[in-house]
């Protein structure tokens, strides 16, 4: 069975995608299966803002996206951003200062949602996962 038109493309992105988030989202997924230029656009600006920039190294970029997801109160997807964050080269008291940094314009939801994050990347890691 031949594929379908795009679908080499889209397969290629998403695999840029994994490598450089380290994880795969299913809504991103089906969004490529969907609206595959949408989601190209997507990961396009994605990348602008979560990679070395001009004075801004990723993992700093990661600290900045860690916080905000932390008082949204989005968990899942704060530990996510703190394990990009360790490969590229944070430390884990880097990422718990950051999230007490967070803390003050935040609160404390913020700050409990940053911890609970970072504590399962440390049962992990105790694990050895």
């Amino acid at each position: 069975m031949a594929e379908k038109p795009g679908e080499k493309k889209r397969k290629a992105l998403l695999q840029k995608m994994q490598k450089s988030r380290g994880y795969m989202l299913p809504p991103w997924v089906y969004l490529s299966e969907k609206d595959p230029d949408f989601m190209e656009a997507y990961n396009n600006l994605y990348e602008r803002a979560l990679t070395d920039g001009k004075a801004l190294p990723a993992k700093i970029r990661e600290f900045i996206a860690i916080g905000i997801l932390a008082y949204r109160g989005l968990e899942d997807a704060v530990y996510l951003h703190c394990k990009r964050a360790l490969r590229l080269g944070a430390t884990q008291q880097e990422i718990l200062e950051a999230i007490e940094s967070a803390m003050v314009p935040g609160g404390g939801p913020t700050l409990a949602v940053g911890l609970r994050a970072l504590a399962k990347i440390e049962e992990e890691e105790k694990a050895g996962k």
